[in-house]
């Protein structure tokens, strides 16, 4: 059996919104716990170059996070690398159990379990995950050079991530399944003068195709969607980027969630519909997505925490 801890404030998730909510709780004299969960520094460690956030005109994802990290505990906020998979909301202390085995009990709780990547669900999609398939091009791009690769995807992160791959890739095929992109105007300019990008419009991918000794993927099956007619675009790697969903998983039948499992907050609040427990950044943002958003949400977290716990 591992031990039991007792804190005023446990923050679950490491990202912009969980390491704001640490400053501020540690500042407030709150002694927080913060668990990071899977991935520390959440998507801004797989995210190279951030050139939207004030005070940087130009910054890393990952040194971003690693430089809110030492915030974070240079302000008095305890860091522990651990994975909470199991969250009791239904009486208080709320109880968190963490993989390691240790159990930690909590006054207040701050959910920062950020968004994770979708996938189309093909079961090819699913046999190539890690050998060719991939929902992170600044992770695995570098293993493309001199190779083409095909991207699927509408909005900004694909068209990014499109244009991240032509520092490695000869030729990235961008397939979105209509005529239009939903992508910023500034970037959609960007992919369309790139000579290494070619656009297949009305297409959906329904196989990724390839080897299976050694595994890898040789091209994906397209087809389109208004004449159903196929096509095999050529290709060693395949990108995923059609969105992300809410990690809300721990909470999803103790907190009322909504728009496709985002956790629901009072407006203007990160107050959720259990009293204490509190939630911030893209677990409840299904709008603007953004880091800078998210560290707000998470200086909001900690003030509602408090406010909290002094009537308590």
């Amino acid at each position: 059996m591992g031990e039991t801890r007792h804190t005023k404030v446990l923050i679950i998730g490491s990202g912009p919104a969980g390491y704001t909510a640490a400053v501020y709780s540690a500042r407030a004299m709150l002694e927080p716990i913060l668990v990071q969960g899977l991935q520390p520094g959440g998507q801004l460690t797989i995210t190279t170059e951030v050139e939207n956030w004030p005070g940087d005109t130009h910054v890393q994802g990952p040194d971003l996070m690693v430089r809110m990290e030492e915030h974070a505990r240079a302000m008095g906020a305890e860091i522990i690398s651990d994975y909470i998979s199991a969250l009791d909301l239904s009486k208080r202390p709320f109880t968190a159990t963490a993989d390691s085995g240790t159990t930690y009990t909590a006054d207040a709780v701050i959910l920062a379990t950020g968004a994770q990547a979708k996938w189309l669900g093909l079961p090819s999609e699913e046999t190539f995950k890690g050998f060719g398939v991939s929902a992170c091009a600044t992770c695995d791009g570098f293993f493309y050079r001199g190779k083409e690769v095909v991207l699927i995807g509408g909005v900004n992160t694909a068209v990014e991530e499109a244009l991240f791959l032509t520092n490695f890739a000869t030729k990235v095929t961008l397939i979105h399944r209509r005529d239009t992109l939903r992508a910023e105007k500034i970037m959609q300019d960007r992919l369309f003068k790139h000579p290494k990008i070619e656009m297949l419009w009305n297409h959906e991918v329904t196989e990724v195709l390839g080897d299976t000794a050694p595994r890898g993927v040789t091209a994906v099956r397209a087809r389109n969607v208004q004449t159903g007619e196929t096509r095999d675009v050529p290709c060693a790697g395949f990108f995923v980027a059609i969105g992300h969903a809410p990690a809300s998983e721990l909470v999803k039948d103790q907190l009322e969630l909504h728009n496709g499992g985002y956790v629901k907050v009072e407006a203007g609040t990160t107050r959720t519909s259990i009293p204490g427990v509190f939630a911030a950044g893209d677990l409840t943002d299904h709008v603007y997505r953004q880091a800078i958003t998210s560290a707000g949400m998470g200086c909001m977290a900690a003030l509602d925490a408090e406010r909290f716990l002094a009537g308590h």
